[in-house]
């Protein structure tokens, strides 16, 4: 059967089975590869020892044996996770401005909750437990998404000008405050605050993990749970309110939702930028518009993305690990551009 006469069901699974198979190739080459390369058997024999079964593929050296636990599996997981959060984001704040530009970094979500997570190290709140800094990003990230969405918003639509004008804004004010924040603080906070300028998956732990997952995990069931209601939005506020929408209700739960998974994912990962503007549209371009399936493609699309940008952030220079938000800005920066000629030359504007 051609491409051109598959039916919807079945390019829908075409292409989630390719973005699968893209995430466990990267999730493979995530394990072998690095500064101490580790086999698929050694791998496979460390977790069947992890969960009682011995066998003779079970890596014998002590420093294999923690590369893999305390070093891969967390960073692994942490990569998967995030790209996935900001992915979410990135569909969630589209569906609720009505706005394909719409996405954490580019309209300041992300600075805003590395404000945040910055001011909790710079007080010492990160003292109390990880839980604090993510609580600080999730301020930061709550307010700054509060502030975009009542600039940008104008009679029932988004001006993409105001939408890029605010995140400009928000943007320059949140790196104010990390300079300013920076300036005072002790050497020690610095560095860690530089971390959330850039962006790195350097040094994730478990518990970094499991906060991520208690915080996003439920955050993307309630964006999924609210999937139809975003196709109806996309019909139009009064449609959607026809057809039994409680629309603002929508749209702060939406807030909330975007707060959470942006601030959980920043606290732990730093400024990633692109990520939720570069998934949701190609997953948008192969699948179509229903957010359903949306959602469920770009939470793939996004987890494969980070784990491959990560696997190259710690691989292209020996003994070195790039920040990975340049990495993803290599990428994002010229779709981002692309995306603005695309939708000008709609307009009429130029081409």
């Amino acid at each position: 059967m051609s491409t051109g006469t598959r039916t919807p069901a079945a390019r829908r699974t075409l292409v989630l089975s390719l973005i699968a198979v893209l995430l466990v190739g990267g999730v493979l080459a995530s394990f072998a590869l690095g500064q101490l390369p580790i086999s698929p058997a050694q791998l496979v024999g460390s977790v069947l020892r992890a969960v009682g079964v011995d066998n003779a593929w079970a890596p014998t050296d002590p420093l294999i044996e923690g590369t893999i636990w305390q070093v891969r599996l967390p960073r692994l997981a942490l990569s998967v996770l995030v790209g996935a959060l900001l992915s979410v984001a990135g569909v969630v704040m589209q569906a609720v401005f009505g706005n394909p530009l719409a996405e954490p970094g580019i309209v300041g979500v992300s600075s805003g909750a590395a404000l945040g997570a910055a001011a909790a190290i710079a007080f010492g709140a990160a003292a109390l437990g990880g839980w604090t800094v993510a609580a600080a990003a999730f301020v930061g990230g709550f307010l700054a998404t509060l502030l975009v969405y009542a600039t940008a918003r104008s009679r029932g639509r988004t001006e993409v000008v105001t939408l890029l004008l605010t995140g400009i804004a928000v943007n320059a004010f949140a790196s104010a405050g990390l300079a300013l924040i920076l300036f005072a603080s002790h050497s020690a906070s610095r560095e860690q605050i530089v971390f959330w300028q850039l962006g790195s998956l350097n040094g994730s732990r478990w518990s970094d993990v499991l906060v991520v997952v208690a915080i996003g995990a439920p955050a993307t069931a309630v964006a999924l749970r609210l999937a139809r209601r975003y196709d109806l939005l996309a019909l139009g506020e009064r449609t959607a309110a026809h057809l039994g929408v409680r629309v603002e209700r929508l749209r702060v739960v939406s807030i909330v939702v975007v707060a959470l998974v942006t601030g959980v994912a920043v606290a732990f990962a730093g400024i990633i930028a692109f990520v939720g503007l570069v998934v949701p549209h190609l997953i948008r371009m192969l699948l179509g518009p229903s957010h359903g399936t949306l959602l469920v493609g770009s939470v793939l699309g996004g987890a494969a993305l980070l784990v491959w940008a990560d696997l190259v952030a710690r691989t292209a220079i020996p003994g070195s690990d790039l920040p990975i938000g340049m990495l993803t800005s290599i990428i994002g920066g010229p779709f981002f551009f692309w995306l603005i000629r695309r939708n000008r030359a709609k307009a009429g504007g130029w081409a």
